[in-house]
């Protein structure tokens, strides 16, 4: 409902993304863990580089 009436934490992401991420919800713990491990390592590098570079 927020992504439909642009409002709230959700309505930032389109709907491919939320689709993504329902479905990484559904996944085994440890494979979740092991993808949310990925993104927090992609998502630090990119702060540090940005950090360096300022």
């Amino acid at each position: 409902m927020d992504y439909l009436v642009g409002e709230g934490i959700n309505s930032q992401f389109d709907k491919q993304t939320l689709k993504k991420f329902q479905d990484l919800n559904q996944l085994e713990e440890d494979k979740k863990r092991t993808v949310l491990d990925m993104i927090n390592t992609y998502i630090r590098d990119h702060k540090a580089r940005q950090a360096y570079s300022a």
